[in-house]
């Protein structure tokens, strides 16, 4: 759960150096109804042209055009972009992320196949529609329904789906170049060492693929991966999943810091959509960092850690902030101001010792005490039901963004070395993906600039 510094003053006046998608406010779409009503049909647009139309009394008028008032649920966000959605966008309420493996057999026709259905399936669902034309009802009572139908008439909800690839999709662990993608394998493209608090389970980490799908409401989200899935089937499977709920990090100056599943205030200083210098020095991969196929696009550092709830629970109020660095109502450092406050490391109290204790999670996570190496975060939690003791199996599905995973590593050595958080987490579940530039035109598909480089 590392923590990014104070946001520079100089990446906000330098907002204007980037491309229009690079900022939050131009990747989302607001409600897109023009683009809803030709998903989902006349019906739709003749409630709204009624809503606007005509001449009638006022307050009819003003009656009809709150009836036509675009709902929360209606909330959608680009799919086309010079970077994928779900990095930048305000982060969402929901979570399901998914890691597939190919099939043995899968070939790279099979590949591209795949990823050019789940482009097209991926426009239609970010807009609130079903999969297909036939969707859930339309396909006949003699074949199964290319939908589900779950998420029927509930609305596009926000959803965002970012895919990535995994380093075996290049290389797997036998050294085959299944796909004969070995001579695009980033230099970058590097795993992550084991740290101090690693239990990870081979099992339900990394993979071939991986979707994440973000929304306002679970349904939607578990909807996508689903349906996802069944597209897939015959070319992958899903090899683990994690739902999650309750962002854990902000990723937009509106947004109100949340609090993870210790009760204290998470993201304070992580990186947001409108820092454009913050972004391309930190997140977006660039032609120095990588190759031309995968310029504007970055890594996804996925963690399940598990939270030790119960012994944190039972820890003093004073001892938990010493922990952290942070006061747990404010979210100010121990040093002193706001929950912004860049925390002042040199401070002491009357005996002379540090105000913050140089093992406590914000001096350890500090990108002043990191090279200056920060991220872009979008964390969840998940309760993931008791274990046999009866605790809760609960804790926070990490998700970091970076242009180098060695940035990602540098830190979480640093907090493994010496952090008092440490005591408190365990991870148990990892993953490394190259998550590539967004879809560009109806032409393009995702991952298309890597299937067909030179």
């Amino acid at each position: 759960m590392a923590e990014s510094n104070s946001r520079n003053s100089a990446d906000a006046s330098a907002a204007g150096t980037g491309t229009s998608r690079d900022s939050a406010a131009e990747q989302r779409s607001g409600v897109r109804r023009r683009g809803m009503l030709g998903l989902l049909g006349g019906g739709v647009a003749g409630l709204v042209a009624g809503g606007v139309g005509g001449s009638v009394a006022g307050a009819e008028r003003e009656k009809r055009r709150t009836a036509a008032a675009p709902r929360a649920s209606d909330l959608t966000y680009d799919f086309e972009g010079g970077h994928q959605a779900g990095i930048i966008t305000e982060v969402q309420d929901q979570m399901h992320f998914a890691a597939f493996d190919l099939a043995d057999d899968t070939d790279r026709d099979d590949l591209i196949e795949l990823l050019q259905d789940w482009t097209t399936a991926a426009w239609r669902l970010v807009l609130g529609g079903e999969v297909s034309a036939r969707g859930a009802f339309g396909g006949g009572t003699l074949f199964p329904p290319d939908d589900t139908g779950e998420a029927f008439g509930t609305g596009p909800e926000g959803l965002t789906l970012t895919f990535g690839f995994g380093r075996s999709l290049f290389e797997d662990a036998s050294g085959r170049d299944r796909f004969g993608l070995r001579r695009h394998l980033p230099e970058h493209f590097s795993t992550l060492p084991v740290m101090a608090n690693d239990f990870i389970v081979p099992e339900t980490s990394e993979g071939d693929l991986c979707i994440q799908a973000c929304a306002n409401d679970p349904q939607v989200a578990v909807h996508a991966i689903r349906n996802l899935t069944r597209i897939a089937v015959g070319k992958a499977s899903i090899r683990w999943s994690q739902l999650g709920f309750g962002r854990s990090s902000t990723t937009t100056a509106e947004q109100e810091t949340p609090r993870n599943l210790f009760g204290q205030k998470d993201g304070t200083n992580n990186i947001k959509a409108d820092e454009t210098a913050a972004l391309a020095e930190h997140v977006w991969i660039d032609a120095s960092n990588g190759p031309a196929w995968a310029v504007g696009g970055t890594y996804l550092i996925a963690r399940r850690i598990t939270m030790t709830i119960e012994v944190w629970d039972s820890l003093q109020l004073g001892e938990q902030e010493r922990v952290t660095g942070r006061d747990k109502h404010e979210g100010s450092p121990l040093s002193g101001g706001t929950e912004f406050t860049p925390p002042d490391f040199s401070k002491t109290d009357d005996r002379g010792n540090p105000v913050i204790d140089e093992r406590s999670h914000v001096f350890r996570a500090h990108p002043d005490n990191n090279g200056g190496v920060r991220m872009l975060r979008r964390g969840f939690n998940f309760v993931d039901g008791n274990d046999a003791q009866g605790r809760l199996e609960a804790g926070q599905f990490f998700i970091a963004f970076v242009n180098d995973p060695a940035r990602f590593s540098r830190v979480h050595r640093n907090l493994a070395r010496d952090d008092l958080f440490v005591e408190y987490l365990k991870t148990t579940g990892t993953g490394v993906y190259l998550v590539p530039p967004g879809v560009r035109g109806a032409d393009d598909h995702i991952g298309r600039s890597l299937l067909t480089a030179g």
